[in-house]
């Protein structure tokens, strides 16, 4: 069976995901974080795009060169932290179009809430990359991703910063098919539910909320 999970091990990745942790690094600069992060994993998980051999002209000669072969790509952020990583991907894919799935965790139950969902016309069409900076429970991806799934979309990539061991199972034995891109694999999760050691709420974070 081929490879479902990719945990980045690119020295850059590494460095910011560090100061990302830091709880001294400010609103501005976390939110710079994520954005230059999610540009940088996407880096990864758009490598299987498909290329096609076209003639071009350059100021020398004619060439053969490769694009990137029809492939639409859509991003699905879940709201509201998901927000954080799509401004970043956009500099990288700027013709990608942006779904959203708004979800929040119930405190009683800590089982997510769906409140809102919005899918590019063309969905069905396009490869989709389901976007949220923290994977803890798994509860708010799998549902997402089981959103997504809805539209038939032509394949579907989850991509998180920082995971929980106990998510990221969850998120694998939910959604075997989907491919997961995980910034940096963390050690647990406390019994808040938080990620162990994490960097707190991604969202408060990168929106400058309590």
């Amino acid at each position: 069976m081929a490879k479902k999970t990719f945990i980045m091990d690119h020295p850059l990745i590494k460095h910011k995901i560090s100061l990302l942790r830091d709880k001294h690094t400010s609103t501005k600069e976390f939110r710079e974080l994520v954005s230059e992060i999610a540009m940088l994993m996407c880096y990864e998980a758009t490598r299987d795009l498909p290329l096609k051999e076209v003639e071009i002209e350059t100021p020398v000669a004619t060439a053969k060169a490769q694009i990137i072969s029809g492939r639409k790509i859509a991003f699905v952020p879940i709201l509201r932290a998901g927000l954080g990583m799509v401004e970043g991907i956009l500099n990288l894919v700027p013709s990608a179009k942006i779904g959203h799935v708004g979800l929040y965790r119930d405190p009683e139950t800590m089982k997510p809430v769906e409140y809102y969902c919005k899918m590019p016309t063309d969905i069905g069409e396009r490869d989709v990359v389901v976007l949220d900076p923290m994977l803890a429970t798994g509860g708010s991806a799998i549902d997402a991703i089981g959103l997504v799934k809805s539209y038939n979309p032509r394949s579907i990539k989850f991509m998180c910063i920082i995971a929980a061991p106990e998510g990221l199972a969850a998120l694998e034995e939910a959604h075997p098919d989907v491919e997961i891109y995980v910034g940096a694999l963390d050690d647990h999760l406390n019994d808040h539910k938080y990620i162990v050691p994490g960097l707190g709420d991604a969202g408060d974070r990168i929106f400058g909320t309590k």
